[in-house]
């Protein structure tokens, strides 16, 4: 979650940004994608019930909810979607009051985990440089839930899992091949100027970080980043967003992540993409080498998930500003992924 520019108000929150959307016209219960505000949106295949639970960040125009929080669309095909609910909500008095991006649902031993960002700007953190704009508190929080329908609890009141005095985005559940749960996220470019990627370990029932934060890459180690990656008065900026992790069928482990290029001289202002890292160890720690772009057109934030027929798919949101969702079928090529079409039969428009 990002504004495309430092003009805009980097502080702003997805209930700012709602306000533009208006109650879209439905078949009965029904909706489909272009009619539906969808920013970092992320799929769960419930198989019990062959249900595609689409989770984004609450919509007070049509949930009705004024507070900040997760909502989720329902489907059994991933063209027809239920009109949303909201199965998380951040009470008054909580650590942080604003934000509510990057939603994330994992099923982890019989229950789900949300996953969700919120920040609390009068909370300020340090800069490693003086940037010109302040840095706040923000972070990741889990939720749990007994089902994927919610109602989702924070695990942890007091501040998000990240260390508190890092500002950081996005974060994500990887559990490794010992079993052993990590949070990876993106350590904000606000504060460190390099984004960066970084893991902390968790304790096993996901209630706290289990140890120190360790890092994975910067984004400028993109060799298609250039130095006009997120142009400003202040000079270049290079933005880490949207981490996932993917284990291939070669068991390869690969980390999709968004950021921005500069397309070419001709072409003013930055364009948010959807790309993807190798780790050469296949381990978190890596190192991690950067493959080429996945997505380009203003596209990002994508998440990969499997259709109930075993088709590998992801989900990413565009344009960036009034975002909708694009779905693709993906095929794994076993040490990296390729984008095999994109589903225009389902997301309905061909932007």
């Amino acid at each position: 979650m990002r504004c495309l520019a430092l003009g805009c108000l980097l502080a702003m929150g997805m209930a700012g940004s709602a306000a533009v959307f208006k109650q879209p016209a439905t078949a009965g219960n029904q909706m489909l994608l272009p009619q539906m505000p969808l920013h970092d949106p992320y799929i769960l295949a419930y198989a019990p019930t062959k249900t595609y639970y689409l989770y984004t960040s609450n919509v007070p125009s049509l949930t009705q909810m004024r507070r900040i929080g997760t909502m989720v669309y329902a489907s059994q095909d991933l063209k027809h979607w239920t009109v949303p609910k909201v199965v998380f909500t951040v009470l008054e008095g909580f650590w942080a009051e604003q934000g509510g991006w990057a939603l994330e649902v994992h099923a982890y031993k019989g229950r789900f985990y949300l996953l969700t960002t919120l920040h609390n700007d009068k909370k300020t953190l340090p800069q490693e440089l003086p940037l010109g704009h302040e840095t706040y508190m923000r972070g990741t929080i889990i939720a749990v839930s007994d089902s994927p329908d919610g109602p989702f609890v924070p695990m942890k009141s007091d501040g998000p899992i990240p260390p508190a005095n890092f500002m950081t985005v996005d974060g994500t559940l990887y559990v490794d091949r010992a079993g052993k749960p990590w949070m990876v996220y993106a350590h904000e470019w606000l504060q460190v100027t390099d984004g960066k990627m970084e893991a902390v370990p968790l304790k096993d029932d996901l209630t706290a970080a289990a140890g120190d934060p360790i890092s994975l890459f910067k984004a400028s180690d993109a060799p298609w980043i250039n130095e006009q990656a997120l142009p400003t008065t202040a000079g270049a900026r290079y933005v880490t967003d949207g981490p996932e992790l993917y284990r291939t069928k070669d068991g390869h482990l690969l980390m999709l992540w968004s950021s921005y290029e500069q397309l070419n001289d001709k072409v003013p202002g930055s364009h948010y993409l959807q790309t993807v890292a190798r780790s050469e160890s296949g381990e978190l720690k890596g190192p991690w080498v950067q493959l080429a772009p996945l997505v380009r057109q203003d596209s990002g934030h994508g998440m990969l998930f499997r259709t109930f027929d075993g088709q590998l798919m992801m989900v990413l949101h565009r344009p960036f500003r009034g975002a909708r969702g694009k779905l693709y079928e993906m095929r794994d090529g076993g040490d990296h992924l390729e984008v095999v079409r994109e589903r225009w039969d389902l997301d309905g428009d061909n932007r």
